[in-house]
């Protein structure tokens, strides 16, 4: 990965960022961030492998798209050249805007009121956004390699697949997804009152009710979630209809995602984010005890 040195000089060639301070964050599985300062201003910087460079400015796209709407988002700040990232030593790199606030936890009434009815006003602004290019849900490969890696993950994540393959697509209502709407990716401004959603790496078109089950799935399943989901539906983005009669297979599918992260993870020996396999091997256990549950 890039040296401190290498990135402060990154910084002050591509965005005019000069006499940096950089400190290492490393926020996330599937990428490497640091927080930056200068002149009294902060930001984050963020860099994921060239390969998943397409993928990386799609989302970083919708997050301008999302700040444009008014709401908080981290979008990225141009280059000198007007590009939203930079290449240096095969790493995609971007420097994102500061989003003050603290994360939410999803535990408090409060807490799951502010993710639905934040996630509900995305989804409402990304509405008009054009779709293409993106990619559009979904990508697990229910016959894949990795899900070798242990030998309940390949049927499991594949009868989840067939679950939600087996209901009629034109019953979810569809759009941009952030994807991966964790409760500290939500940011609470206590100021201003507003709440914002950070960490947008991707640009997927798919079922809304997807980024419903994963909010639900981060607070431990639809009985703990009533709160959340009441308040992401007076959004009207999707129906009643829907969540009654697709969140728990869409909570499914969701779970066989994360069987399918870890255990490529785990096949790959990647442990970026992370200290040792032990986070990826409790995360598959998770995924394993949650989609038996599901399956019942």
């Amino acid at each position: 990965m890039i040296g401190q040195g290498k990135l402060r000089s990154c910084l002050a060639d591509h965005w005019g960022v000069a006499e940096a301070t950089v400190e290492a964050h490393n926020g996330g599985m599937n990428s490497v961030t640091w927080l930056v300062t200068a002149a009294g201003e902060r930001w984050v910087d963020k860099a994921v492998a060239r390969g998943s460079r397409r993928s990386f400015v799609g989302g970083l796209t919708l997050s301008g798209h999302v700040e444009a709407a008014g709401i908080p988002a981290g979008p990225p700040v141009p280059t000198r050249q007007g590009d939203i990232v930079a290449e240096i030593d095969g790493i995609t790199l971007a420097l994102l805007s500061w989003v003050e606030g603290q994360e939410l936890s999803g535990t408090t009434t409060s807490d799951q009121r502010l993710i639905g009815r934040t996630l509900g006003r995305v989804h409402e602004a990304l509405r008009d956004v054009p779709t293409e290019p993106v990619d559009r849900f979904h990508w697990v490969d229910a016959q894949a390699a990795h899900l070798s890696v242990r030998s309940w993950v390949q049927p499991s994540v594949a009868a989840a697949v067939a679950a939600y393959e087996a209901v009629v697509p034109s019953f979810f209502s569809w759009g941009l997804l952030h994807c991966d709407p964790a409760p500290e990716a939500f940011r609470l401004d206590h100021v201003t009152g507003v709440c914002g959603l950070i960490d947008w790496s991707a640009a997927i078109s798919g079922p809304l009710l997807y980024d419903l089950a994963s909010a639900v799935m981060y607070v431990g399943g639809a009985d703990q979630a009533e709160c959340l989901i009441e308040t992401y539906l007076e959004s009207r983005t999707i129906t009643r209809a829907e969540v009654e009669h697709g969140l728990l297979t869409m909570l499914r599918f969701r779970w066989a995602v994360q069987a399918d992260y870890f255990a490529r993870r785990l096949a790959a020996g990647d442990l970026t984010g992370i200290i040792s396999d032990a986070d990826n091997e409790k995360g598959l256990e998770d995924a394993r005890q949650w989609l038996v549950r599901l399956s019942s």
